[in-house]
C-alpha cells in the first residue's frame, strides 16, 4: 500500500501520543473526524498499524540490564531457533543480520543473575554455534521515526 501524505501526517500524530481521541488528530492533521477514521482504519487493515502502546521507561520499571547478543546458528535452523528466542519474555527484539553473526537478540532483565540464566540457556539451544553479548552502558536515543 503506497502512503498518502494525509496517512503520513496521521501516522506522525500517533507516533507522538496514541492516546490522541480521532477528533484531536483531525484538528492536528487539518482533515475530518471522518477522514482520520476512514484512514487509520484503512491502515490497520493492512498492517501499517499494528499496535497501539505505551512507551515506558524500563530503568525505572527496575530492568536495568539491557543487553545485545548476536548469535551464529547452523545452516538451516535460524528461524526456527530465531521462533524459539522470541518466545522468551525478557527478548524484545529477533533480527536477521549480515555479517559474521546470522542473528541480534535485544533483551532486558531485571538483574545480572537474570541474565546470566537466560544467556546460559541459550548456548544450551540446538544449532546454536556462538553467541557475542555487548552490555548496553546508556541509551542515547530509542525512538519510533517518523514517515516523511
Amino acid at each position: 500500500m503506497q502512503l498518502e501524505e494525509t496517512d503520513e501526517r496521521i501516522l506522525n500524530v500517533i507516533i507522538g501520543n496514541s492516546r490522541l481521541s480521532l477528533r484531536e488528530i483531525a484538528r492536528k492533521v487539518h482533515v475530518s473526524v471522518a477522514t482520520v477514521m476512514h484512514h487509520i482504519k484503512r491502515m490497520e487493515k493492512e498492517g501499517i498499524i499494528k499496535n497501539y502502546t505505551a512507551k515506558l521507561d524500563y530503568e525505572k520499571a527496575g530492568y536495568d540490564v539491557e543487553v545485545i547478543i548476536e548469535i551464529r546458528i547452523s545452516k538451516g535452523k535460524l528461524f526456527d531457533v530465531e521462533k524459539k528466542i522470541a518466545m522468551h519474555p525478557n527478548v524484545f527484539a529477533v533480527y536477521d543480520i549480515t555479517g559474521a553473526f546470522d542473528a541480534v537478540v535485544l533483551a532486558r532483565f531485571k538483574t545480572r543473575r537474570l541474565m546470566d540464566n537466560f544467556l546460559k540457556k541459550l548456548q544450551t539451544y540446538e544449532f546454536v554455534e556462538r553467541t557475542e553479548t555487548k552490555l548496553v552502558l546508556n541509551t542515547i536515543k530509542e525512538e519510533n521515526i517518523g514517515v516523511v
